[in-house]
């Protein structure tokens, strides 16, 4: 497998032009696979889009990967601005599809309730990629209707993938049914595994097949304690999961905890740490020291 790894700057401090363009440049140079930027629409994480359309006129090899929340997009202004990111890095775009967080603060900015936004996952992903095939368009569905529409530019990747996250049954189908990829977070390696065997049960059912390589994890790590504003967050999400068997502390454990996921066929990862570091560059060039080697 080519074990590949990537950053999250999703723990913040890297929200001013100068953080954020230091610590893009310093993951590139540090030879990590690629940068990831996370939608929450009420915290102050930068917007995923622009921060990657940005990344991209810095960068020249590093990958631009996002988990974006596609509840109550409109498809077509999604897509293109998308493939319009994809151009302009020159196909350097990964994406994750995901139907936001749950909270009271996300839920009133989505406007969506929770129950309805898998239907937007269903029909998005297979409508953005006939979207990006340049071809005219005939769709009807619950949401969005069209009628030989043509879409331009088109994504540089053919295909641009569209991986999906999430570890409830309903999560796992969708994969298994739509999507070129799994990266889910807060599992642990024996539950990563059972969710690949789930998705790989639901592709075969519909005659199709993910491909092996295509299984990440999302991954926190902490470098002394888990903070506890994580450990609350855990503990709403995961009750009675032990914190340390999701968020790594410490070098070792983090690299242990990569290991184990390695070993269950996963390969792609995005690690991103618990707190702000107080200097990017210097946590981007501790944490290459510690696990770049793993790369393939």
């Amino acid at each position: 497998m080519k074990i590949r790894i990537g950053v999250g700057l999703g723990a913040g401090g890297a929200t001013t032009e100068d953080r954020f363009a230091a610590a893009v440049q310093r993951i590139e140079r540090c030879g990590f696979d690629s940068l990831w930027l996370s939608e929450v629409l009420t915290t102050g994480v930068l917007d995923p889009l622009s921060g990657l359309a940005y990344a991209a006129g810095i960068t020249r090899k590093l990958k631009l990967g996002t988990t974006m929340t596609v509840t109550a997009r409109n498809p077509v202004r999604m897509a293109k601005e998308l493939a319009t990111i994809d151009q302009l890095s020159r196909g350097r775009l990964l994406l994750v599809f995901v139907p936001g967080l749950s909270d009271r603060f996300e839920d009133q900015a989505l406007g969506v309730p929770v129950k309805e936004r898998g239907a937007w996952l269903d029909e998005m992903l297979p409508l953005v990629r006939q979207l990006w095939t340049g071809t005219p368009v005939d769709h009807k569905g619950p949401l969005f209707c069209y009628e030989r529409l043509i879409l331009q530019p088109r994504p540089v990747q053919d295909p641009l993938e569209i991986w999906l996250g999430g570890t409830a049954r309903s999560a796992l189908r969708r994969a298994g049914r739509l999507s070129d990829g799994w990266l889910p977070s807060l599992c642990t390696p024996a539950e990563a595994a059972s969710g690949k065997a789930a998705i790989d049960a639901a592709a075969l059912e519909v005659g199709r097949q993910v491909d092996p390589e295509h299984f990440g994890i999302s991954m926190t790590y902490a470098r002394e304690a888990i903070p506890p504003a994580q450990v609350a967050r855990i503990a709403k999400r995961r009750p009675g999961v032990d914190p340390s068997e999701l968020v790594p502390v410490g070098a070792d454990a983090l690299r242990s905890t990569l290991r184990r996921y390695i070993d269950v066929g996963f390969s792609k990862f995005v690690v991103r740490p618990a707190e702000p570091p107080a200097a990017w560059e210097d946590e981007l060039d501790q944490l290459a020291d510690e696990v770049l080697s793993l790369q393939t």
